[in-house]
């Protein structure tokens, strides 16, 4: 907060003063209550290299792409959410909302993030070992698009980091504080907070700059 605060209306205040301020402002606290859903996970036994292996700083943009897959309650019934992430600035380059968490879901998003990025090549692509991830089609499309298939280690969410940290924050900051009814409704409200997350949202890892600006100083 003071970073934005000081960047966009050269307001330079402490952090201590502006917990307070914020504090006397009485907002409402993020939510920190874990879902009890969660996706199956019906990854099979075949060859899954983690070639990643947490270097989630590659030293230019399409050197590493990292994608997961989360849900949203809409109503009584849940749709999803999938994204890829450059790992160089952390920029959400591509998501797709469905109702159905299949292959088609990540297949849709890759096209997405491939046309976003101009068709690059030898890119890392990590994930976790969901069966949308290990299927055939998504390895054969990924072999066609010249892309090194990485895997995260069984039972180490540490190993894609990134992205569960993405969507910890998409969280927090906006879907818990939602109420959805509508495909439509979520698809906005994520499109917004990508939108902000990409070109306004301060980021730790590059130092504190959003991650449109951390790539176009590259």
């Amino acid at each position: 907060m003071c970073k934005v605060l000081e960047r966009n209306y050269g307001i330079k205040i402490s952090q201590g003063r502006a917990y307070r301020l914020m504090k006397q402002m009485q907002l409402p606290k993020m939510s920190t209550i874990k879902p009890k859903f969660k996706a199956a996970n019906k990854s099979d036994d075949r060859v899954c290299h983690n070639i990643l292996k947490q270097n989630f700083n590659p030293k230019g943009p399409n050197k590493a792409w990292c994608s997961d897959i989360t849900y949203i309650k809409v109503g009584r019934k849940f749709c999803y959410l999938c994204v890829i992430i450059d790992l160089f600035s952390r920029r959400v380059i591509a998501h797709k909302i469905s109702r159905k968490i299949d292959t088609r879901l990540v297949l849709d998003t890759f096209e997405s993030a491939l046309k976003n990025r101009n068709y690059p090549q030898n890119v890392i692509f990590h994930s976790d070992r969901g069966s949308q991830y290990t299927s055939d089609e998504f390895r054969k499309r990924l072999d066609k698009a010249t892309f090194i298939q990485s895997f995260s280690k069984k039972g180490h969410p540490y190993d894609n980091a990134v992205a569960e940290a993405f969507f910890k924050f998409l969280k927090l900051e906006e879907i818990n504080r939602n109420s959805y009814h509508s495909i439509e409704e979520v698809e906005l409200s994520v499109f917004e907070y990508i939108h902000f997350y990409n070109f306004n949202r301060p980021h730790s890892a590059n130092i504190l700059l959003f991650p449109v600006q951390f790539e176009l100083l590259f």
